[in-house]
């Protein structure tokens, strides 16, 4: 693999930072980024981001993950980071199906296991990761067990948005207008556009800044909204993940209160339906529990350190 642009001076992550390039079956262009690679430590949390996400984005998480004894690989998905993108507008939030975020996986998959990452793996799956890392872990995504962010297991709406997005957003594929912003989303960086006091991903002001920082000086990570095609295969997958079972390898999950983007009541129904997954709602939260305030984001990590260290190893992970 040949070495990626890394952007340390604005991850504030572990020392032992590194980025690589990898291709996906189908030959897109991916960047993988590891943390914190001690062939000593506990083993390595396989971090999958949200739709906003980038390599650099987790820096801070990934310095905890480290102080805590893991590892940490993560990926740009398509469309996301220094990964290629799928539209011609370079700012759109696009993907052609859901199941290309697998190909993403598999490469993914391959770099760890040839940078030999040590075992075994973890998954922390935030947000549209969580839904990616659901359906990985269905196909046999070699981890030993997994915690999950606010996942997006259905996505927040009102039932007249929801009656309008069904139909708007096939249409829009079968035209061949999936690649054009859902209506009301632009190119526009969230970060950059929206006051800390209006944003709905964390009440924690330092890592908002953190955030907002990253963007004005590398703008090129950053993303604006999703294609009417992310949305209509993101209601699809939801609605396809909701019929299948759990699987079997411990879980525990977070969401927020507050949280304004995942439906809490579709996370609720898939961990009720989990082999002894354990599932929390934290109250006065938004939607990334993890950067929340110290008090809260940092009561979470101590969760998901522990329930991690106390995993025993499972088949190949």
């Amino acid at each position: 693999m040949d070495k990626a642009k890394f952007y340390s001076e604005i991850a504030d992550g572990p020392s032992q930072g590194a980025a690589y390039w990898v291709r996906t079956d189908n030959n897109v262009r991916l960047r993988v980024g590891t943390y914190g690679a001690d062939k000593d430590c506990k083993g390595t949390i396989l971090l999958f981001l949200g739709r906003f996400g980038y390599i650099e984005r987790y820096g801070r998480v990934a310095k905890d993950f480290d102080k805590n004894g893991f590892a940490t690989v993560v990926i740009d998905w398509r469309s996301q980071g220094l990964s290629d993108r799928m539209a011609e507008d370079p700012h759109t939030g696009h993907i052609h199906r859901f199941s290309d975020y697998q190909k993403d996986v598999a490469a993914m998959v391959k770099a760890a296991e040839e940078l030999d990452l040590p075992k075994p793996w973890f998954l922390v799956g935030i947000s549209m990761g969580a839904c990616i890392g659901l359906r990985a872990m269905l196909e046999g995504l070699p981890v030993a067990a997994t915690a999950f962010i606010s996942p997006m297991f259905g996505i927040k709406m009102s039932p007249l948005q929801r009656i309008a997005a069904w139909p708007l957003s096939w249409a829009a594929q079968k035209i061949g207008k999936g690649h054009i912003y859902v209506p009301g989303e632009s190119g526009e960086i969230y970060m950059l556009k929206t006051p800390f006091e209006k944003n709905n991903l964390t009440r924690n002001s330092d890592m908002y800044e953190y955030w907002v920082d990253q963007a004005r000086a590398v703008p090129d990570l950053q993303i604006g909204g999703p294609s009417m095609a992310w949305l209509y295969q993101g209601l699809a997958e939801c609605r396809s993940l909701s019929k299948m079972h759990s699987p079997d390898i411990p879980c525990i999950t977070f969401c927020g209160e507050l949280d304004e983007l995942v439906d809490n009541r579709a996370i609720k129904d898939r961990m009720e339906r989990w082999p002894n997954g354990t599932f929390e709602v934290i109250k006065n939260a938004k939607h990334d529990v993890l950067t929340e305030i110290p008090e809260v984001g940092g009561e979470v990590m101590n969760q998901i350190v522990e329930f991690f260290s106390g995993t025993e190893p499972v088949g190949s992970a």
